[in-house]
């Protein structure tokens, strides 16, 4: 069995974390000691209490993992990938919902009862409000990749853990879940940590990538640009009339779209910089669509930036297809 090291614990560490909250300064200069402030301040948190064990029934479990279908199909092979890499070095790999509920796990049979025993298992409520400052839940309110070494942890009964985790971003570019790897190993430094943390970010956008492509499986994906091609997660799903009609959240970044809300579709010539198209060399279907979206559906408006009449809008649109449109 991986060996399993429990780090200094107790009351010095709760003492610590304590005087760090009412120094009333150290939030400000570490995101660690700001999270330390939310877990005490805001949850009104003892970092000595002891673990509630408290953890969704079999049934529940099932129902949330049936609302989160989409994204475990899209990340199954990405979380047997990423396990294959840090299983064998003593490490879990859990994936949770946004309340940071843990939907799925992997660990090696000999570490498994360890894991089972912290509360690293399906189940089980990782969020800030229920542990206070942890891997799971701190990456979840601060939407960041982040990682949280033994003694950073707010209780002392979590200590013994070491967490990497990453947040991934559904198709409509919303926080959806917390990707994480969680080691015990006494002898994962913070050089290990860091490198298996940007594995845990390269896995998350995978599973990004992979649920994006999903969701959009009858869309033409367009890489978005900003990062390495092929690795990077900034991605536009487009119609058949070159329409946008789906951005991820690193496209939306790269782009400056809306950050998480529902895309009007747009000409995918305008979404990447690259003008308006103005005539019907090019296909008149997409033309009449691309005309109509970037003028929010107003007929008239359309026809005016196209330099026709209405009624011959109408005829076209009508021959188009397009008929149903006002």
């Amino acid at each position: 069995m991986a060996h399993h090291g429990r780090g200094n614990h107790g009351p010095r560490h709760s003492e610590r974390v304590l005087s760090t909250v009412e120094s009333g300064q150290a939030a400000a200069l570490s995101a660690v000691a700001a999270s330390w402030c939310r877990s005490a301040l805001h949850h009104k948190l003892d970092p000595e209490a002891q673990r509630r064990g408290e953890r969704l029934a079999a049934g529940a479990i099932s129902s949330l993992r049936q609302a989160n279908g989409e994204l475990l199909a899209a990340a199954e092979p990405t979380l047997d990938r990423l396990y294959r890499s840090v299983g064998a070095a003593g490490a879990c790999v859990i994936i949770t919902d946004l309340d940071g509920v843990v939907l799925e796990s992997r660990s090696a049979d000999a570490d498994a009862d360890f894991f089972d025993a912290v509360g690293l298992a399906p189940g089980a409520a990782w969020s800030e409000q229920a542990e206070g400052t942890n891997g799971i839940g701190t990456c979840l309110v601060e939407a960041r990749p982040v990682t949280i070494l033994r003694d950073e942890h707010f209780a002392s009964r979590n200590v013994g853990v070491s967490c990497m985790d990453a947040p991934i971003f559904d198709p409509q570019g919303r926080l959806v879940a917390a990707l994480d790897v969680s080691t015990a190993r006494a002898d994962h430094a913070e050089a290990m940590a860091g490198m298996i943390a940007a594995l845990v970010q390269d896995a998350a956008r995978s599973i990004e990538r992979d649920f994006f492509c999903r969701h959009y499986g009858q869309a033409r994906i367009v890489y978005a640009g900003g990062e390495q091609p092929g690795r990077g997660s900034a991605l536009l799903a487009v119609d058949r009339d070159d329409l946008v009609i789906g951005a991820t959240r690193a496209a939306r970044r790269v782009l400056g779209l809306a950050a998480d809300a529902k895309l009007a579709p747009r000409p995918l010539s305008e979404v990447m910089g690259q003008g308006p198209v103005t005539g019907f060399e090019d296909g008149e279907r997409a033309v009449l669509r691309q005309a109509l979206a970037r003028c929010n559906g107003n007929v008239a408006a359309a026809a005016r930036l196209l330099g026709i009449g209405r009624a011959t809008m109408y005829r076209r649109m009508e021959r188009a297809g397009l008929s149903g449109l006002n």
